[in-house]
Protein backbone atom coordinates (compact mmCIF):
# COMPACT_ATOMS: atom_id res chain seq x y z
CA UNK A 1 0.00 0.00 0.00
CA UNK A 2 1.66 3.16 -1.37
CA UNK A 3 1.43 6.62 1.06
CA UNK A 4 2.20 9.93 -0.24
CA UNK A 5 5.55 10.36 0.46
CA UNK A 6 5.84 12.96 -2.11
CA UNK A 7 9.17 11.31 -3.36
CA UNK A 8 10.76 11.69 -0.21
CA UNK A 9 11.15 7.94 0.16
CA UNK A 10 13.04 7.28 -2.87
CA UNK A 11 15.38 10.02 -1.98
CA UNK A 12 16.01 8.59 1.24
CA UNK A 13 17.17 5.33 -0.37
CA UNK A 14 19.28 6.98 -2.53
CA UNK A 15 21.11 8.93 -0.29
CA UNK A 16 21.54 5.80 2.16
CA UNK A 17 23.23 4.45 -1.39
CA UNK A 18 25.65 7.29 -1.19
CA UNK A 19 26.23 6.92 2.53
CA UNK A 20 25.05 10.38 3.24
CA UNK A 21 23.03 9.82 6.05
CA UNK A 22 22.23 13.03 7.36
CA UNK A 23 21.01 13.46 3.68
CA UNK A 24 19.02 10.45 4.56
CA UNK A 25 17.53 11.80 7.31
CA UNK A 26 16.09 14.93 6.06
CA UNK A 27 14.57 12.82 3.13
CA UNK A 28 13.13 10.59 5.46
CA UNK A 29 11.98 13.18 8.02
CA UNK A 30 10.69 14.98 4.69
CA UNK A 31 8.67 11.74 3.72
CA UNK A 32 7.29 11.35 7.29
CA UNK A 33 6.00 14.84 7.10
CA UNK A 34 4.95 14.33 4.04
CA UNK A 35 2.26 11.18 5.01
CA UNK A 36 1.08 12.38 8.18
CA UNK A 37 -0.07 15.82 6.74
CA UNK A 38 -1.81 13.40 3.74
CA UNK A 39 -1.38 9.73 4.06
CA UNK A 40 -3.26 8.65 1.17
CA UNK A 41 -6.01 10.69 -1.72
CA UNK A 42 -8.85 8.64 0.14
CA UNK A 43 -7.46 8.76 3.61
CA UNK A 44 -6.87 12.03 6.35
CA UNK A 45 -4.31 11.42 8.98
CA UNK A 46 -7.04 11.39 11.84
CA UNK A 47 -9.38 8.74 10.21
CA UNK A 48 -9.65 5.58 11.86
CA UNK A 49 -8.55 2.52 9.87
CA UNK A 50 -8.56 -0.83 10.29
CA UNK A 51 -5.09 -0.99 8.44
CA UNK A 52 -3.08 2.10 9.81
CA UNK A 53 -1.94 3.22 6.19
CA UNK A 54 -0.72 6.17 8.56
CA UNK A 55 1.95 3.84 10.23
CA UNK A 56 4.23 4.52 7.61
CA UNK A 57 4.67 8.54 8.37
CA UNK A 58 5.93 7.29 11.99
CA UNK A 59 8.39 4.61 9.71
CA UNK A 60 9.63 7.49 8.19
CA UNK A 61 10.47 9.69 11.33
CA UNK A 62 11.96 6.49 13.04
CA UNK A 63 14.32 5.97 9.98
CA UNK A 64 15.08 9.58 9.93
CA UNK A 65 16.66 9.38 13.55
CA UNK A 66 18.11 6.61 12.81
CA UNK A 67 20.20 7.96 10.05
CA UNK A 68 20.94 11.13 12.08
CA UNK A 69 22.35 8.30 15.17
CA UNK A 70 24.84 6.43 12.22
CA UNK A 71 26.07 10.32 10.89
CA UNK A 72 26.81 11.19 14.27
CA UNK A 73 24.20 13.55 14.61
CA UNK A 74 22.89 12.62 18.35
CA UNK A 75 20.82 15.78 18.87
CA UNK A 76 18.84 15.71 15.85
CA UNK A 77 18.22 12.02 16.26
CA UNK A 78 17.01 13.10 19.28
CA UNK A 79 14.81 16.00 18.51
CA UNK A 80 13.56 13.91 15.61
CA UNK A 81 12.90 10.90 18.09
CA UNK A 82 11.10 13.11 20.58
CA UNK A 83 8.61 14.59 17.43
CA UNK A 84 8.12 10.95 16.70
CA UNK A 85 7.14 9.91 20.14
CA UNK A 86 4.45 13.09 20.67
CA UNK A 87 2.78 11.87 17.11
CA UNK A 88 2.66 8.42 17.69
CA UNK A 89 0.91 9.08 21.36
CA UNK A 90 -1.50 11.42 19.47
CA UNK A 91 -2.57 9.08 17.33
CA UNK A 92 -2.72 6.11 19.45
CA UNK A 93 -4.93 8.53 21.84
CA UNK A 94 -7.23 9.46 18.48
CA UNK A 95 -8.18 7.58 15.84
CA UNK A 96 -6.96 3.72 17.23
CA UNK A 97 -8.02 0.48 17.77
CA UNK A 98 -7.06 -0.62 21.27
CA UNK A 99 -4.61 -2.98 19.82
CA UNK A 100 -3.48 -0.44 17.49
CA UNK A 101 -3.05 2.06 20.42
CA UNK A 102 -0.50 -0.51 21.76
CA UNK A 103 1.03 -1.14 18.39
CA UNK A 104 1.37 3.16 18.80
CA UNK A 105 3.06 2.64 21.99
CA UNK A 106 5.82 -0.03 20.23
CA UNK A 107 6.82 2.89 18.17
CA UNK A 108 7.34 5.17 21.06
CA UNK A 109 9.50 2.54 22.70
CA UNK A 110 11.49 2.38 18.77
CA UNK A 111 11.59 5.99 19.25
CA UNK A 112 13.07 6.56 22.74
CA UNK A 113 16.10 3.98 21.66
CA UNK A 114 16.51 5.45 18.62
CA UNK A 115 16.86 9.11 19.94
CA UNK A 116 18.82 7.53 22.89
CA UNK A 117 16.67 8.23 25.52
CA UNK A 118 15.60 6.97 28.52
CA UNK A 119 13.05 4.79 29.72
CA UNK A 120 13.27 2.57 26.51
CA UNK A 121 12.93 -1.02 28.42
CA UNK A 122 10.24 0.26 30.62
CA UNK A 123 8.24 1.29 27.37
CA UNK A 124 8.79 -1.80 25.94
CA UNK A 125 7.36 -3.81 28.72
CA UNK A 126 4.34 -1.28 28.96
CA UNK A 127 3.87 -2.31 25.53
CA UNK A 128 3.74 -5.48 26.18
CA UNK A 129 0.84 -5.18 29.17
CA UNK A 130 -0.85 -2.99 26.50
CA UNK A 131 -0.94 -5.84 24.04
CA UNK A 132 -2.08 -8.44 26.20
CA UNK A 133 -4.81 -5.91 27.48
CA UNK A 134 -5.90 -5.17 24.35
CA UNK A 135 -6.20 -8.67 22.33
CA UNK A 136 -9.21 -10.68 22.92
CA UNK A 137 -10.82 -13.50 21.67
CA UNK A 138 -11.67 -11.44 18.57
CA UNK A 139 -8.33 -10.64 17.71
CA UNK A 140 -6.58 -12.42 14.64
CA UNK A 141 -2.91 -11.72 15.90
CA UNK A 142 -1.93 -12.66 12.25
CA UNK A 143 -4.21 -10.47 10.34
CA UNK A 144 -3.10 -7.67 12.86
CA UNK A 145 0.70 -8.12 12.36
CA UNK A 146 0.33 -8.10 8.85
CA UNK A 147 -1.60 -4.54 8.52
CA UNK A 148 0.41 -1.85 7.29
CA UNK A 149 0.78 -0.32 10.71
CA UNK A 150 1.84 -3.68 12.63
CA UNK A 151 4.51 -4.22 8.97
CA UNK A 152 5.55 -0.39 9.32
CA UNK A 153 6.84 -0.58 12.91
CA UNK A 154 8.51 -4.12 12.12
CA UNK A 155 10.15 -2.20 9.01
CA UNK A 156 13.15 -0.21 10.84
CA UNK A 157 14.56 -3.12 12.82
CA UNK A 158 14.38 -5.53 10.12
CA UNK A 159 16.34 -2.56 8.41
CA UNK A 160 18.96 -2.29 11.44
CA UNK A 161 19.48 -6.54 11.23
CA UNK A 162 19.95 -6.27 7.31
CA UNK A 163 22.60 -3.99 8.13
CA UNK A 164 24.84 -6.48 10.33
CA UNK A 165 23.93 -9.38 8.55
CA UNK A 166 25.32 -8.80 5.08
CA UNK A 167 22.02 -7.72 3.77
CA UNK A 168 20.76 -10.85 4.14
CA UNK A 169 16.93 -11.22 5.70
CA UNK A 170 18.11 -10.99 9.86
CA UNK A 171 14.82 -11.05 11.29
CA UNK A 172 11.60 -12.89 9.92
CA UNK A 173 8.31 -12.14 10.88
CA UNK A 174 8.02 -15.20 13.00
CA UNK A 175 10.39 -13.88 14.93
CA UNK A 176 8.69 -10.67 16.31
CA UNK A 177 5.40 -12.82 17.11
CA UNK A 178 4.29 -15.76 19.35
CA UNK A 179 4.56 -19.17 18.91
CA UNK A 180 0.77 -19.90 19.82
CA UNK A 181 -2.20 -17.21 17.59
CA UNK A 182 -4.71 -18.84 19.93
CA UNK A 183 -3.36 -16.68 22.40
CA UNK A 184 -3.47 -13.22 20.76
CA UNK A 185 -2.23 -11.00 23.60
CA UNK A 186 1.08 -13.31 24.05
CA UNK A 187 1.33 -13.20 20.49
CA UNK A 188 1.28 -9.70 19.79
CA UNK A 189 2.88 -8.67 22.82
CA UNK A 190 6.00 -11.23 22.07
CA UNK A 191 6.79 -7.96 19.35
CA UNK A 192 7.75 -5.69 22.13
CA UNK A 193 9.84 -8.57 24.10
CA UNK A 194 12.00 -9.22 21.09
CA UNK A 195 12.55 -5.87 20.81
CA UNK A 196 13.24 -5.09 24.28
CA UNK A 197 16.15 -7.39 24.15
CA UNK A 198 17.27 -6.91 20.34
CA UNK A 199 16.42 -3.60 19.03
CA UNK A 200 19.12 -1.44 21.27
CA UNK A 201 21.96 -3.32 20.55
CA UNK A 202 20.70 -3.51 16.57
CA UNK A 203 21.44 0.62 16.44
CA UNK A 204 24.43 0.18 18.95
CA UNK A 205 26.01 -1.84 16.37
CA UNK A 206 24.80 -0.01 13.63
CA UNK A 207 26.08 3.16 14.90
CA UNK A 208 29.43 1.46 16.08
CA UNK A 209 29.81 0.33 12.59
CA UNK A 210 28.69 3.96 10.63
CA UNK A 211 26.37 2.57 8.13
CA UNK A 212 23.24 1.98 8.12
CA UNK A 213 21.71 -0.55 4.75
CA UNK A 214 18.79 0.33 2.70
CA UNK A 215 15.44 -1.01 3.04
CA UNK A 216 15.29 -4.87 1.46
CA UNK A 217 13.23 -4.73 -1.76
CA UNK A 218 13.18 -6.91 -4.75
CA UNK A 219 16.43 -9.21 -4.67
CA UNK A 220 17.62 -11.30 -7.18
CA UNK A 221 21.11 -13.41 -6.19
CA UNK A 222 24.48 -14.05 -8.51
CA UNK A 223 23.38 -12.37 -11.73
CA UNK A 224 24.93 -11.92 -14.80
CA UNK A 225 23.74 -7.97 -15.36
CA UNK A 226 25.03 -6.37 -12.43
CA UNK A 227 28.31 -5.97 -10.20
CA UNK A 228 28.85 -3.84 -7.34
CA UNK A 229 32.02 -1.34 -8.27
CA UNK A 230 32.33 -1.03 -4.34
CA UNK A 231 32.46 -4.94 -3.16
CA UNK A 232 32.33 -7.00 -6.44
CA UNK A 233 28.54 -8.59 -5.20
CA UNK A 234 26.60 -9.79 -8.60
CA UNK A 235 23.72 -10.10 -5.75
CA UNK A 236 20.76 -7.06 -6.49
CA UNK A 237 18.28 -5.34 -4.51
CA UNK A 238 15.85 -3.37 -6.52
CA UNK A 239 14.29 -0.80 -4.04
CA UNK A 240 12.41 2.49 -4.52
CA UNK A 241 13.95 3.91 -7.58
CA UNK A 242 17.39 2.56 -6.86
CA UNK A 243 19.20 -0.37 -7.96
CA UNK A 244 21.97 -0.94 -5.52
CA UNK A 245 23.87 -4.38 -4.06
CA UNK A 246 22.40 -6.53 -1.76
CA UNK A 247 25.45 -6.76 0.34
CA UNK A 248 26.69 -3.51 0.95
CA UNK A 249 24.04 -0.77 -0.48
CA UNK A 250 25.93 0.83 -2.53
CA UNK A 251 25.09 1.51 -6.51
CA UNK A 252 25.28 -1.21 -8.47
CA UNK A 253 26.33 -1.10 -12.21
CA UNK A 254 24.74 -2.91 -14.90
CA UNK A 255 27.44 -5.19 -16.98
Amino acid sequence: MHTNDNGHYAATVAAIAERDYEAAGDASSRAGWSVLADPRDDHETFDTDDRGTIGDGLRHLLTAALCYRVAGLSARATRRATGGIAVAGDLGATMATPVQAACFDEFVADFRVAGGLDGAADAYTATAEAYRTAADETTDPQTVGATPLFLAAAAPAKQLARTLDNGEIAIEWEDLHGDDPADPGAFLAARAEFKRQRFPSLVDGCVAEGVLAAPRGTTEYATDHHRCPACGSRDVNWIADSTLCLRCSRPTDPQ
